[in-house]
């Protein structure tokens, strides 16, 4: 800890700020008004460093007009929290909701995901919309499935006849995506397209920590307990938690074709019996 009046310069190459809290407490004594503001900043250097540092600020106004100011600086560093060899600290990874801008899903004619995708790119390109329109996904997914009697991986898109667009919303860039042949609007409350939040995203784009020693889970083989019309829960994956009706069956595949509400339509969804579960 450092002394009062001590202060701590950065670099804005060798550090920066990860967070700032300020807290203001208005008191009376007597006839005095103190007002003490507190200001916390969590420095991070480059070396991977990092040090709290916390200023206080006591004003004091006196009965008589007079004012008295304290300033006090404290510095309180944590190397040990960041440190490289820890083996108790995983993998970062960066949330795709963190990036600049806000994902709002568009719908598309059902195929053309792919077309639609092309032609908003040229759209952006051609309107010089780069920094403010940053990202189009089509979500996909690796769905096993037998063929001539093998069993073959194919990647599938998670949300036919819906694509992803992380971009800044204003009028211009909303009128532009929204007329980019293929697509039949945005989808939210109204006329008003609304963001994806945190939860929605890192589901829908499968974030997660890879590494570390715990093994993946095996999927059991479970009982042909299903009938067409069910209502069943989604346990695992991008719908997890999600609700719908079994529309097909496909015993040979141990697969159910699960209608899902998303975005406020019905989407079929093709799940491993292993992933869903009764009500």
């Amino acid at each position: 800890m450092t002394s009062d009046n001590e202060t701590m310069e950065t670099s804005g190459d060798d550090a920066f700020v990860a967070a700032e809290l300020v807290i203001d407490e208005l008191t009376t004594s007597g006839d005095d008004i103190e007002l003490v503001e507190t200001v916390i900043d969590e420095v991070v250097a480059s070396d991977g460093s990092v040090a709290i540092v916390e200023t206080t600020i006591d004003e004091v106004i006196h009965a008589d007009g007079s004012v008295d100011v304290t300033e006090s600086v404290e510095v309180d560093l944590l190397d040990d929290e960041y440190d490289d060899d820890d083996e108790d600290f995983g993998p970062i990874v960066e949330s795709p909701y963190d990036r600049p801008g806000r994902w709002y899903v568009v719908h598309t004619y059902s195929g053309y995901e792919n077309k639609v995708k092309g032609n908003l790119e040229n759209v952006i390109v051609s309107r010089s919309m780069e920094e403010s329109v940053y990202e189009i996904v089509i979500p996909m997914e690796d769905v096993v499935e037998f063929k001539g009697g093998k069993k073959v991986t194919v990647s599938k898109k998670v949300f036919p006849g819906y694509i992803l667009v992380r971009m800044d919303l204003d009028d211009d860039n909303w009128a532009a995506v929204r007329g980019t042949p293929g697509v039949t609007g945005f989808v939210g409350s109204g006329t008003r397209p609304v963001p994806l939040s945190r939860k929605e995203v890192e589901n829908i784009l499968h974030v997660e920590i890879i590494g570390g020693d715990q093994a993946p889970a095996k999927r059991s083989r479970p009982r042909l307990e299903y009938e067409v019309g069910e209502t069943v829960r989604v346990k695992e994956g991008p719908f997890a938690d999600f609700s719908g009706q079994i529309d097909e069956i496909n015993e040979d595949q141990l697969k159910v074709k699960v209608l899902v509400n998303i975005f406020g339509r019905e989407t079929p969804v093709e799940l491993e019996f292993s992933q869903v579960a009764k009500l």
